[in-house]
């Protein structure tokens, strides 16, 4: 059987993963084991970020159309329920944009709500 040296590949992999690695500090961008721990542990808060992310916006749409509803005299809770019920199906963010860019269609959407 031949033998296989694997040099290459291994250094190819090295390669890329101290690429990734660039700007870390100290050991963590040029040594590859304390490179690889770095970026595996990285690549674990970037994904919990980014639903991390969604959950933020939710939250920001929420106050905004809270705030909007409340120049109206209505709760939130109060305002979504009475949407559902009339079938108007926008999503929270559409909803804060309309609060946000056009206050005469959410007031309208307001009055929908309220009846």
């Amino acid at each position: 059987m031949t033998r296989v040296k694997r040099g290459l590949a291994t250094k190819k992999r090295h390669k890329r993963i101290l690429k990734q690695s660039k700007g870390f500090w100290g050991q963590r961008k040029n040594i590859f084991k304390r490179a690889k721990e770095t970026l595996l542990r990285a690549w674990a808060f970037a994904f919990k970020g980014r639903k991390l992310k969604k959950r933020d916006m939710r939250a920001l749409f929420i106050t905004r159309i809270n705030a909007a509803a409340d120049e109206h005299g209505l709760a939130y809770n109060s305002f979504i329920h009475g949407l559902k019920k009339s079938g108007v199906q926008l999503n929270r963010k559409m909803l804060s944009q309309i609060a946000i860019l056009d206050p005469v269609t959410f007031g309208k959407l307001a009055h929908v709500a309220r009846s």
